[in-house]
């Protein structure tokens, strides 16, 4: 009785999987069949010409146009600093002084100096004059005069730190009272009117590059507009990369220096290109395809594809504006195949 029971069990299962198989393939068939009688339903677009345009995006930070620091001459502390961030200072203004008796300045000592030798040398242009003296000995007066003025205007520049360009003050690196040692950057001057970036662009980007090229600065939702000014000809050994400059325009300083932008660089813009999106393809033997339609029926048709941008191709040939892209259902299709638009 127990194997009886087994038997039935079995007989039942495979039963009910025969019929599955049959059910299954019955409903294949059926689908076929409306396929067969009403089309296969999709979705169209007709093709336009539009604007279509490729970009690549980088990041670097944002320079002035003309940019430059200031540095302590000797290790000392600092006196005063007469500006601020912000300020605007004209090329030679006096912006930081450090103080005169400072014993690494000497300032005093090269003071003295210069002025015993302009006195020097002013008495022996006397004696030169009354022929007192030989032409070698005044030259060597002269001589003494131009080494103690040299250093006392190297002391006088050290002591009062001057603005090394004319611009906006963008970076104070010391406070009053600091003690800095020598070479110190004190402070960096910018002209901000226009930003600069440094982008490195590969080996295989190269070649869309070149001097004019649009270009966009994005930082927290706001934008610049600019260009590539210059694109080196040789890679860098260490970056293994070209370096390529990009100005921006800065109007009312809306760009902080130093900040991290997104560069958008428009390596290509065509105002009269057929696109199509990437999802619309169908790529058989390393040929791409694209179905349209013609008469009621699917046409399969060769295209030829240029550049990209995000998920949209630009098509070179094989569409033309005006045509019927079939945009939803291409993966049912079949050249020739019947269809049934269920898009107005």
């Amino acid at each position: 009785m127990k194997q009886l029971g087994k038997l039935t069990l079995t007989a039942l299962a495979v039963s009910l999987f025969l019929f599955s198989c049959t059910e299954e393939q019955t409903e294949a068939k059926s689908m076929e069949q409306l396929y067969a009688e009403n089309g296969v339903p999709v979705k169209i677009k007709t093709v336009r010409k539009a604007q279509f345009n490729s970009t690549r995006i980088y990041q670097a930070p944002l320079t002035g146009i003309q940019e430059s620091s200031a540095y302590a001459s000797f290790g000392d502390r600092i006196d005063k600093i007469l500006v601020d961030v912000g300020d605007y200072v004209k090329k030679d203004q006096v912006v930081i002084t450090f103080p005169k008796d400072a014993p690494s300045a000497q300032y005093f000592q090269a003071k003295t100096a210069y002025e015993n030798a302009k006195k020097s040398l002013a008495r022996i242009k006397n004696l030169y004059a009354k022929g007192g003296i030989s032409s070698q000995d005044l030259d060597n007066v002269q001589t003494q005069f131009d080494v103690a003025e040299a250093n006392w205007r190297a002391v006088s520049k050290s002591v009062e730190v001057k603005a090394p360009i004319s611009g906006i003050v963008t970076r104070l690196s010391v406070s009053e009272s600091d003690n800095v040692d020598k070479e110190t950057e004190l402070l960096t001057v910018s002209q901000t009117e226009k930003l600069k970036a440094k982008i490195w662009v590969s080996e295989d980007e190269i070649c869309d590059f070149g001097p004019g090229i649009k270009a966009k600065a994005v930082w927290k939702e706001r934008i610049l507009e600019g260009e590539v000014e210059r694109v080196d000809l040789s890679m860098n050994m260490r970056t293994q990369a070209f370096s390529a400059l990009v100005i921006f325009d800065n109007p009312g300083n809306s760009f902080s220096c130093g900040v991290t932008a997104d560069i958008e660089v428009s390596i290509y813009d065509n105002p009269n290109s057929l696109t199509v999106e990437r999802k619309n393809i169908v790529r058989e033997e390393n040929k791409n395809f694209v179905y349209v339609l013609d008469s009621g029926a699917a046409r399969k048709r060769e295209v030829v594809l240029g550049r990209e941008n995000g998920l949209s191709v630009e098509v070179i040939k094989g569409l033309k504006e005006g045509d019927k892209l079939i945009v939803e259902g291409q993966m049912l299709l079949e050249d020739g195949g019947k269809v049934n638009v269920i898009n107005s």
